[in-house]
């Protein structure tokens, strides 16, 4: 699996540009960082290249899921998981349940799909964690658990935005090294949106700033 931006440039409703024209290829298991100043256009793009840029926008340029086009494409068909600073765990629903949500509807029966979900825990190191209310789990723990979520729904790529901007340091590091293990194991190009320069030193993929 890969995505690719080629010569991706978004424009204001004044037909300025955001920033300039971007050019990325993110291979299978590679996780690829977004750098750049504060409200030059980082979460905007990601909008875009996810299917949910804002009507008042206007992009340019082509995007490829796997060599194919996907620009005309609506978000839903897009096969591209989204992932915000806040983990958004359902709250009405267990730890377990949450990341059932994601599975495919391609596994079936109860007992696999329990089975799946009791797989993805142990990965994250949430072991007995099915029954849990979200409200009961660590920050990081929160953060393992809505990645596992967006894993489980078998995306074709995931982009983050500052996922790990809520955590101190220690958890940063965690999150990080949890997060870049997991697409080289899924094998889903990533690409995140970033201030620290640590998650840019440790990408396994290309490293962009945006500039305006």
């Amino acid at each position: 699996m890969s995505i690719e931006l080629r010569h991706l440039a978004i424009t204001k409703p004044d037909q300025k540009p955001l920033f300039s024209e971007v050019n990325l290829v993110v291979n299978s298991g590679e996780v690829a960082c977004i750098m750049g100043p504060s409200g030059v256009g980082k979460s905007t793009l990601l909008s875009a290249i996810g299917g949910h840029l804002n009507h008042h926008f206007k992009m340019s340029g082509e995007l490829l899921l796997n060599s194919k086009s996907i620009v005309h494409l609506e978000a839903r068909k897009r096969s591209i998981g989204l992932l915000f600073q806040d983990p958004l765990l359902f709250p009405h629903l267990s730890v377990g349940d949450n990341l059932a949500y994601g599975l495919s509807p391609n596994i079936k029966g109860k007992r696999e799909r329990r089975s799946a979900v009791e797989e993805a825990l142990s990965q994250a190191q949430l072991d007995g964690f099915y029954d849990r209310d979200p409200k009961t789990l660590s920050g990081g723990q929160q953060g393992r658990a809505a990645l596992m979520r967006a894993i489980l729904a078998k995306p074709s790529a995931l982009l983050l935005d500052e996922p790990f901007s809520k955590l101190d340091v220690k958890l940063r590091q965690s999150m990080r090294e949890f997060l870049y293990s997991q697409a080289k194991s899924a094998n889903i190009p990533m690409i995140i949106v970033t201030h620290d320069p640590l998650d840019a030193a440790h990408a396994t993929g290309s490293v962009i700033e945006l500039k305006a």
